[in-house]
């Protein structure tokens, strides 16, 4: 049985239940069994001091995941400890009207994306890229949400 948390450390009014029953489905569509992990909601200001800090990259960005699994140090007996994954939630919204859809459905494509991350998936190379996306893109039309 998965266990995460979602977190909301902002003003906004997020459907939080919404969201996890999404992540559920991605979990299951991964056919991931015993993970742990916490999806965090923040401002603008906090995922940019969490960029600069993580990444020495000093300005916002939408999703950042922190795979504890690539750590080799850390090694956990009872399940699959994943990580975190930060949300903007200001630039989710932002994102949204940019491109033209629904809030839910930007905030449900950052949360796959930051867990496929945490998963081992990545966007480094062109081919790592078109599998990652098309991922993102299968369980996102499989649980309904369109662009």
């Amino acid at each position: 049985m998965n266990k995460f948390e979602v977190i909301n450390k902002t003003e906004e009014k997020i459907d939080i239940k919404s969201l996890q029953a999404f992540v559920e489905y991605a979990l299951n569509y991964e056919n991931i069994n015993n993970a742990i992990f916490d999806i965090i909601l923040v401002d603008n200001k906090t995922i940019r001091n969490i960029n600069n800090e993580y990444r020495h990259i000093d300005k916002e960005t939408d999703v950042i995941s922190f795979a504890f699994e690539d750590n080799e140090e850390i090694v956990f007996d009872f399940g699959r400890v994943l990580g975190e994954i930060y949300i903007s939630i200001p630039k989710m919204k932002s994102q949204a009207k940019e491109y033209g859809h629904s809030e839910q459905r930007e905030l449900f494509f950052l949360a796959v994306h930051g867990l496929l991350h945490l998963l081992g998936y990545d966007h480094m190379t062109k081919e790592d890229e078109k599998i990652m996306f098309r991922k993102q893109e299968l369980i996102l039309d499989g649980y309904g949400i369109k662009k």
